[in-house]
């Protein structure tokens, strides 16, 4: 009875130790001209992290620099390690401009969001003159935050905006825009609403142009009536889009200035500071540029954990789903 030779997987009849590739093959040779178009790959990529290592990689290392000093902006400053963390724990304008930011964010990003979806939905119909209503949704997004802020001024100024005097022709009492809390407030709200809800369209539009008419045709010949196909096929669809969208309305919300610096000034009392307005004020009014600095960190990393949470909750529902 001949001997039967047994061959271990990945050793070969001498008994050398052979190079398996992808399911046991072996690895193939590498392509021709591969590398050179890596190289030209990393090349055409090169001008933008050299351009993200020096506008925001740079001064972001040199800000957490700062944060830890006790500075004017001027000469050296002194090394005070994580005292300026230390006082804004401690800080009540602090915690004010930090929730006034966390309550403009959770006012304007549903609202801008859900009217950007309304418009889409509509403009995505037959409807009458679309190119003029995209045209005119879209025009805000041609101006800057400040062109906005100052149209805000036109129409909310407390003693001479368009508003005031629309109510003072109906025989209603002009309302006091720039002097109490709430009014103050509800002017940057509305004047970035109107600002951002042309860009949320646009995003929305073009998920919406995305989905394939067949699933709307499936969903009628299963009897589902136009808000079914809504709720049960446009939502669901537009997750993704969605979900950038939330993350780009609350990184700009944290991060809104202009429009707030234009319109109140963080007035009347602080009601409307935001978190930069205050960091602008602390660098720029009262020259304590560390501690401003150390605001601008924390806001950094506020933005930094909920676009991590809100990235690792859509992977979840992903595997979920």
């Amino acid at each position: 009875m001949a001997d039967t030779a047994v061959v271990r997987p990945g050793v070969d009849q001498s008994g050398s130790r052979a190079r398996p590739g992808r399911s046991g093959e072996r690895m193939r040779p590498r392509r021709p001209g591969a590398r050179r178009e890596a190289l030209a790959a990393y090349g055409f990529i090169a001008p933008n992290y050299l351009l993200l290592l020096v506008f925001v990689l740079v001064p972001l290392v040199g800000a957490f620099v700062v944060s830890l000093q006790r500075t004017d902006g001027f000469g050296d400053g002194t090394f005070t390690g994580l005292d300026n963390y230390a006082r804004l724990v401690g800080d009540p304008l602090f915690w004010r401009a930090l929730g006034n930011t966390v309550l403009f964010t959770l006012l304007v990003t549903p609202l801008s969001m859900l009217l950007g979806l309304i418009a889409a939905t509509l403009l995505n119909t037959a409807l009458p003159a679309r190119p003029l209503w995209r045209s005119l949704l879209i025009l805000p997004m041609a101006v800057s935050g400040v062109a906005t802020a100052l149209i805000g001024v036109l129409v909310f100024d407390q003693n001479s905006g368009i508003l005031n005097r629309l109510l003072s022709a109906v025989g209603l009492s002009p309302v006091t825009w720039q002097s109490d809390p709430v009014p103050a407030f509800a002017t940057i709200v509305l004047a970035t609403v109107w600002w951002r809800t042309g860009f949320n369209m646009l995003i929305y539009l073009a998920g919406l142009q995305g989905i394939g008419p067949d699933l709307y045709e499936a969903a009628t010949l299963d009897g589902a009536n136009r808000w079914q196909r809504f709720r049960n096929v446009t939502i669901p669809l537009l997750g993704p889009t969605s979900f950038f969208l939330v993350v780009l309305n609350v990184i700009f919300s944290f991060q809104v200035f202009d429009i707030v610096f234009v319109l109140t000034g963080g007035g009347p009392a602080g009601a409307t500071s935001v978190l930069v307005t205050y960091a602008y004020e602390t660098g720029f009014v009262t020259r304590d540029q560390g501690y401003a600095a150390a605001i601008g960190m924390v806001l950094f990393v506020f933005a930094l954990v909920f676009a991590a949470a809100q990235y690792r909750a859509s992977r979840t529902k992903d595997v979920v789903e």
